[in-house]
C-alpha cells in the first residue's frame, strides 16, 4: 500500500532548501509511480515519459473489476515496466479469490510483486480486514512473489488507532518486520503521501530505534493545483501537515499556482546525503496532477530521461 507543502512552492534564492541537484537526483533514482486503470488509459506509451525500469503500482479502487486491473498490468509489463498491483484486503472475498487474483496477474502479466494493504473501505467484503491476514495465507510465498510492500503511516492512521496514537500501528509494523525475517520476499514500507520533512525524518528514525529495519519508500504527491492537493489530502486522511496547505490557501495570489514537492524532497535529499544509513531509500509518487506532470517534474530534478537511459543501457 498512508503532510503538505509550503515547501512545494518555489522560494527565493536566500530562502532555498538545502539539497543540491546531485542529492536530489540520487534520492529520485529508482522512484516509483502510482496509476489506476482509468488514468493509465490516458497515457499512450509509458516508455515515452518514464525511465526504463520504473516500478508502476496499480491502485485497486473498490468496484474496479479484476479484469481491468490485470489488463493494465499486462499492458505495462508489455511496455517493459515492473508492475506492483495493490491487493486491498477488505475487498478480497476469500482465500480462493486471492489465489485467483495472484494466478491471473502471474499468468497474464508475469507479476511477481505486490502492495498489500487493508484498503479504503470501512467494512470488509469477506474474510480479510488487514494485510497481515493476506500474508498469513502463504499464497504469495507459494507463488514465488519476490517483493512485497506494506503500508507505512508517518502521521499515524485513525482507522488503526482511533485515539490518534500509534500503538496498534507500531504493533502491526513489528509483526511485519518479523514476517520479513521469515520470508524470502524482499519487503518495504510504502507510505501515504507526506509534505513536511522534519516529522517524516523523526518517524523514520524512530522506526529504526524500535528495531523496524524495513526500507521506506516515502509517498510524495506529484505537482498539482493547490485546490486539488487539498481535496486529495482531506480525502486520503493526511494528518497534521495539512496545515501547510491551509496556510498557503490563505494567500489568494497562490491559489492558482501549482504546488510541487521540491522543498520536501530537497530537505529529505540533504538529510540522506548527510546520513547515508537513513532508512528512506526510495520515493513513490502519487501523480495527483497527472502522470505526465509528475514525470516532467522527476525529469527536471534529475531522473534519467527515457531516451538517455536507453542510450546508455
Amino acid at each position: 500500500m498512508g503532510n503538505i507543502f509550503d515547501f512545494f512552492s518555489r522560494k527565493r534564492a536566500d530562502d532555498a532548501p538545502k539539497g543540491t541537484s546531485a542529492e536530489m537526483a540520487a534520492l529520485l533514482d529508482g522512484f516509483s509511480i502510482e496509476v489506476m486503470p482509468r488514468t493509465a488509459e490516458k497515457v499512450e506509451d509509458f516508455r515515452a515519459i518514464l525511465p526504463k525500469g520504473t516500478r508502476v503500482y496499480i491502485a485497486h479502487i473498490e468496484g474496479t473489476p479484476i479484469e481491468e486491473m490485470v489488463a493494465t498490468a499486462k499492458r505495462l509489463a508489455d511496455e517493459g515496466f515492473p508492475v506492483m498491483p495493490h491487493f486491498p484486503a477488505r475487498i478480497i472475498r476469500d482465500k480462493a479469490t486471492l489465489a485467483d487474483w495472484i494466478a491471473r496477474y502471474q499468468g497474464e502479466a508475469g507479476v511477481d510483486q505486490a502492495l498489500l494493504l487493508a484498503g479504503g473501505v470501512d467494512e470488509p467484503h469477506g474474510d480479510f480486514h488487514c494485510s497481515m491476514q493476506l500474508m498469513e495465507t502463504g499464497l504469495f510465498d507459494q507463488a514465488g512473489f519476490r517483493r512485497l510492500h506494506v503500508a507505512g503511516h508517518p502521521e499515524g492512521n485513525r482507522d488503526i488507532d482511533p485515539d490518534g496514537g500509534d500503538r496498534a500501528v507500531m504493533e502491526a509494523l513489528r509483526w511485519k518486520q518479523a514476517f520479513a525475517e521469515r520470508t524470502d520476499a524482499e519487503m518495504a514500507l510504502a507510505t501515504q503521501f507526506c509534505f513536511e520533512a522534519a516529522p517524516v525524518i523523526a518517524w523514520a528514525d524512530r522506526l529504526r530505534t524500535e528495531g523496524i529495519s524495513l526500507p521506506i519508500h516515502i509517498g510524495v504527491a506529484g505537482p498539482a493545483k493547490l485546490q486539488t492537493m487539498i481535496k486529495f489530502a482531506m480525502t486520503c486522511g493526511v494528518g497534521p501537515s495539512i496545515r501547510v496547505l491551509q496556510r498557503r490557501a490563505k494567500d489568494v495570489a497562490k491559489l492558482v499556482l501549482p504546488f510541487t514537492p521540491e522543498e520536501f524532497l530537497r530537505d529529505l535529499a540533504a538529510h540522506k546525503a548527510a546520513h547515508p544509513g537513513f532508512n528512506i531509500t526510495n520515493v513513490h509518487f502519487f501523480p495527483l496532477g497527472g502522470i505526465k506532470k509528475t514525470a516532467e517534474f522527476t525529469d527536471e530534478f534529475g531522473a534519467v530521461r527515457p531516451a538517455a537511459r536507453s542510450a546508455t543501457a
